[in-house]
């Protein structure tokens, strides 16, 4: 029987972390804000996260305080 490789960014805390070390990486286009596509893109094809990882990991990221929403843009915290 072949077990299935444990997904990297199934833990939100993971996936997360990961997420706003992608966002630390991409210039701010106004105020510290970064367009959600500059790390959804690398999360999704370059490390072979999926949708819900990443939507969790967003909801995980902004409950903590490390990324947060404005106005469709999210933004770093620093």
């Amino acid at each position: 029987m072949k077990h299935a490789d444990e997904r990297p960014y199934a833990n939100p805390e993971a996936a997360a972390r990961k997420l706003v070390e992608l966002a630390a990486n991409v210039e701010a286009v106004q105020d510290g804000r970064i367009y959600i596509e500059r790390i959804n893109a690398p999360f999704l094809f370059k490390l072979k996260g999926i949708g819900s990882e990443f939507g969790v990991g967003l909801k995980h990221a902004i409950e903590r305080g490390w990324l947060w929403k404005h106005e469709g843009v999210y933004s770093l915290s620093v």
